[in-house]
This record gives C-alpha cells, structure tokens and sequence, in this order.
C-alpha cells in the first residue's frame, strides 16, 4: 500500500491522520476525487436528488457572528411566510414533481412547536409520499419529539466547527459546541435522518480544526452532509473575511464521501455562488443532492445569510428543466424521488 492507501484503511481515521490528508491536498487531490466518484456511483450511480427549498423565515434569536440573518443585524431584511404561503410553494413543487420539502430559516420564535405541528402534519396529510426536511436550528429535545411525531422525516443541524474554541470564535455566549452536539444525538435517537456539516475557510479554522471535522463526521455518522465554502456576510463582526476556497471544499466532500460512503451530499449554493463550475464538479465527484428554491421570488434575496447568494436561474425552481438538461449533459439523471439515505449504516 502507498501512503494514501494506509491512511484510508485504517478506521477509524486518527487526529494525525485526518491532519495529513488535509495537508496533502495537492498531492492527493486526483486519487481522492477518483475514489469518491466511485464510491458515489457504487451507491447512487448517476442520481442527483432534488429537494424543494422553502426559506420561511429571515427573523433569527441567534447572534452568530459569520450569519446576515444575525439577531444584531438591524440592516437585514427580516420577513416569514405565512402558512398558507408555505402550503402553495410546496404545491408548486408537488406540482412539478418535487417530493422533499426542506423548510429552512432563522431561529425565529414565532414557528413555535405548535405553528410547526400544523404546518408539518398538513403537508404530510397532503402530500402523503413526500418527505419532509427541517432546518431550523437547534430546538429542545421536547420540540424535535414533537416535529417527529408531526411527520418531520429529516433535519440539517451543521455543526460548523468540532473544535470548541473555534466554536466559541465563530458564536457568542452562550451558545456552546457541547449544546450543539448534543442536539444531533437527540435527532439521531429520534430517528430523523440527520444532517451535519460546517463552513470551509470560516474565520478561525486551520488544518487541525477541519481535521476535528471529520472524526465528528465519521463518528457520528449522519445521513446527510453539507459542507460549502464560508462566504462573508456584511454587516457582521466577519464581514471582511475572505471567503474560503473552492478546490478545498471538493476535496473535503470526496474525503466525506470516501469516510461516509453513503451519505446524501448537496452540492450548495455557496458553491456555486463562489464558481459556477463547482456545483457540476461536486456531483461529477461526491455530491448527490441538489436543492433549489421554492421560496417566493419577492423574499429569496432577503434570505441573505452570506453575500450574493445565488437564488435564481439554476438555483431556483423556475430552472429546473434547464437543471435537468444541464445535469443530462454531463451524463447525470436528476431525480424527483424522495431519495432516502441507502441503507441502515454509512458503510
């Protein structure tokens, strides 16, 4: 075996281990992304999920210091959708063959669980076969049991960071990576499909903190994994950090692939907002999932949780059939099926 392939056997993957595939990026890059692209292909051949995205909110509780949504951002603009605005866009998508709904936003006190519970089982006792996605933050195991009870099927939690002074960098007191964590494992025991993930070239992050990435990953080993490049927001205590890099992030969501064989992995819009070619790139390697925007056209730039974020065009609902083509060109077939995690194990 060569140095590479040493490292890829031994699991679970050391701290050291984690380090030098990170460091040898360069020198590795080629052989991993080929690794992944067959691992994904083993077993998701060619399918590229589709998941209907329904920003609801743009309030937030929260004062993370990367995030434009940020409680203390008084320039951002702040909207939520009503129920009966969330009921026609996840029609729209039905219509259009969507049959996962991903209701995304703030921390917003206003959908508390009862609000939720009505809109959750409404769009289940409607759309019976579609599955329903949440991304809402961090919620009290009393409130994730009762979205699951609604018929909640998945829920994204990124970590952002499993090193907690850089946790601690990234968000104010007195939220705590250990809160965090904890949530996940509440989803996991709940039975959600559970999403993790974190932010590439956040403010703070080095070599050893990515590395602490993905032992969490693979020691937690969540069904879905979203992993983008850290973008700015303006007006926040970060807004003139750099973004982070493109060729990193790919090269971490083959690692992922190659750690999670499994795992369902959008290719995101922060990609794509930084390099349009990303997103193709991604699901040529390691990414499976694609999630454009259902939310209505009039509130989509006001969901600006990092600068210039992409919500039209292929991004969006009204591209899917140029999606479609896009994806068939490169020899991809997207697929409108709920598009569940394969298998009970990420093996």
């Amino acid at each position: 075996m060569n140095a590479l392939e040493t490292l890829l056997a031994a699991q679970p993957l050391t701290l050291g281990a984690a380090m030098e595939l990170i460091i040898r990026q360069a020198e590795w890059q080629d052989e991993i992304i080929a690794h992944a692209t067959a691992l994904r292909q083993r077993h998701y051949g060619n399918k590229v999920y589709i998941r209907g995205l329904i920003e609801i909110s743009s309030y937030c509780r929260k004062d993370c210091r990367y995030c434009g949504l940020r409680r203390s951002n008084d320039r951002a603009s702040r909207y939520r959708l009503s129920r009966s605005d969330i009921y026609q866009q996840a029609k729209q998508g039905y219509e259009l063959g969507i049959r996962t709904f991903v209701l995304q936003g703030g921390e917003d006190s206003y959908f508390s669980d009862e609000r939720l519970e009505d809109i959750i089982s409404t769009l289940k006792a409607t759309y019976p076969e579609a599955a329903i996605t949440l991304s809402l933050g961090e919620r009290s195991a009393v409130s994730l049991k009762r979205l699951r009870l609604a018929g909640a099927d998945r829920y994204l939690l990124r970590h952002e960071t499993a090193d907690e002074s850089h946790y601690e960098t990234l968000h104010p007191k007195p939220m705590t990576l250990r809160t965090r964590l904890d949530c996940l494992q509440t989803l996991k025991a709940l039975g959600y499909q559970t999403g993790a993930g974190m932010m590439v070239g956040s403010p703070g992050q080095s070599v050893t903190t990515l590395a602490k990435d993905l032992l969490l990953l693979q020691s937690l080993s969540p069904e879905m994994v979203g992993i983008g490049p850290y973008i700015h927001a303006e007006d926040t205590p970060f807004g003139d950090a750099p973004d982070g890099d493109v060729d990193l992030t790919l090269y971490l969501l083959s690692l992922v692939r190659i750690l999670l064989p499994r795992a369902l992995i959008p290719a995101t819009t922060a990609l794509s907002t930084l390099d349009e070619t990303a997103r193709i790139r991604s699901l040529l390697s390691s990414a499976n999932v694609l999630m454009p925007n259902l939310t209505p056209p009039m509130h989509r730039a006001d969901y600006a949780i990092y600068a210039d974020k992409k919500a039209t065009n292929l991004e969006s609902i009204e591209g899917l059939a140029d999606l479609k083509d896009q994806l068939a060109r490169h020899g991809l077939q997207l697929d409108m099926s709920r598009g569940d995690f394969k298998g009970s194990s990420n093996v």
